[in-house]
């Protein structure tokens, strides 16, 4: 038990992680606790990987809102902390007379929405831009602004910025439950407890249960599974754009797009469920989604499937966000967070100290706040083993590893001594890429382990067990 925080941020994906680097440009003391054993572990890890523009959210909501300024500042910040963007373009596609009717609609929204770029092109223009794409278009949009974006290297660059800037980050701490006080709140997990005078709480899956621990109930949590295949860095050449469907009402649909990392990734599915751990891939999602594919790029599954895998998003009853200030606690509850919460993570985090702000939180600016710049691991940027400069500082970034997917002994040994470093396979991946290729480890997994183990001083053993139990 510590001395009282000001702030306890309970969540450490993409939305908790922007709060609690938002948090720390000011002097405060501040906690950012999270139930898994790394940040962005997971929704943030499991979702479609888009810089989303909100062109096409229902005006006046605040989601909308938050995306549109989310968008804009995510864009600047990941170009100064060397976030890997691609502002390649979406094409939106319609392929029934519904979907076909239903683009002018979608267009007068992005207007409304400050989209003013979104416009129809032609059926020749779209086939010239998209030559292999699927017969049977029967029109388009363009959204020239739509990007992709590395979804691990943004949460652990809010996460990093937050802790070398004074914010204690405390894993593996599941909260079990929260005692107020008129002066603090105690928030209890396994082996201890903080105190704090202000609760935020960005839970994801879980923030109806932390809800309920402060006294609310203004929604409860569905989880909605999106399962999603990766196809391998030859099928590159097939794809230029994100390729969208029109959306219904219960999801945006089944797109192709290229991966910052080189691949193409083809999903989601939506199927609401009631297990919140339920991150399983299905033979009919796949299935389904595979379908889907060989009508819009049906040269892409001649390709091989890299890997496969499944994100559950926070879907409620409500088609907003659920965000909930309850100022005469001191708590501020940011749930229903879906899809969009990497987009808008920066402005949710903006809007959330506004919101702790009028609720009594003195805000005073640090006089020094210190910058990052985090580990290139996007295919359109110099990578370590392409650099001389780096090579010639080090050697070891001209050691390639993990040849799938060009990754350095050197990365491996920054990874692990990094201000959160990598302490098991699943956190070096998404720090690295190292054994997400082709082989997926096949080929260096014994001299990937050796590495680890030794840079971060853990036993071979201890490793091996971690990789067992996820």
């Amino acid at each position: 038990m510590h001395d009282v925080y000001d702030v306890a941020v309970i969540g450490a994906g993409v939305v908790g992680c922007a709060i609690a680097r938002e948090l720390a440009q000011y002097n405060l003391r501040c906690v950012l606790i999270e139930a898994g054993s790394d940040v962005g572990v997971g929704t943030s890890k499991a979702n479609t990987a888009l810089l989303h523009n909100g062109f096409d959210g229902k005006p006046g909501y605040l989601e909308t809102r938050l995306v549109r300024r989310g968008y804009d500042l995510l864009s600047k910040y990941g170009a100064e902390v060397g976030i890997p963007i691609e502002h390649i373009g979406g094409l939106l596609v319609a392929w029934t007379d519904e979907q076909l009717q239903s683009l002018p609609e979608i267009r007068e929204t992005a207007q409304i929405n400050g989209a003013h770029n979104v416009d129809f092109i032609s059926l020749d223009e779209l086939y010239r831009r998209e030559p292999y794409l699927g017969k049977g278009a029967l029109g388009a949009l363009e959204v020239p602004s739509e990007s992709i974006i590395c979804p691990f290297t943004t949460p652990l660059a809010y996460a990093t910025q937050a802790v070398i800037n004074g914010v204690e980050l405390c894993l593996n701490s599941p909260v079990q439950r929260i005692e107020t006080g008129p002066d603090y709140h105690t928030v209890h997990y396994p082996g201890g407890a903080i105190r704090t005078r202000y609760v935020v709480n960005s839970a994801g899956l879980h923030a109806d249960t932390i809800n309920g621990m402060m006294g609310h109930d203004e929604f409860h949590i569905t989880p909605r599974r999106g399962e999603l295949i990766i196809f391998d860095k030859m099928a590159r050449g097939l794809v230029s754009h994100i390729l969208m469907p029109v959306p219904n009402k219960v999801t945006k649909g089944v797109m192709i797009s290229p991966t910052v990392f080189g691949n193409v990734l083809l999903g989601p599915t939506a199927e609401d469920l009631e297990d919140r751990s339920a991150s399983q891939t299905t033979d009919a999602g796949l299935n389904s989604i595979l379908k889907k594919g060989s009508q819009i790029l049906p040269d892409l599954l001649n390709h091989e499937v890299t890997s496969t895998y499944a994100g559950l998003r926070s879907a409620t009853e409500h088609g907003d966000y659920q965000i909930h200030l309850h100022p005469e606690q001191r708590y501020l509850c940011v749930g229903g967070i879906r899809s969009t919460g990497l987009s808008a993570s920066m402005a949710i985090a903006e809007y959330a100290l506004e919101q702790l702000e009028s609720a009594g939180l003195r805000l005073q600016r640090k006089a020094e706040f210190l910058s990052v710049h985090m580990p290139n691991i996007g295919e359109a940027f110099t990578r370590p083993y392409q650099s001389d400069a780096m090579i010639q500082a080090n050697p070891d970034y001209g050691r390639i590893v993990c040849h799938c997917e060009r990754v350095t002994r050197g990365e491996i040994i920054d990874a692990a001594n990094a201000p959160i470093p990598a302490r098991d396979f699943d956190a070096l991946r998404r720090r690295t890429r190292a054994q997400m290729g082709r082989c997926q480890g096949f080929f260096c997994a014994a001299e990937v382990t050796a590495i680890l183990a030794k840079a971060s001083g853990q036993p071979v053993e201890h490793l091996l067990s971690l990789e067992q139990q996820a």
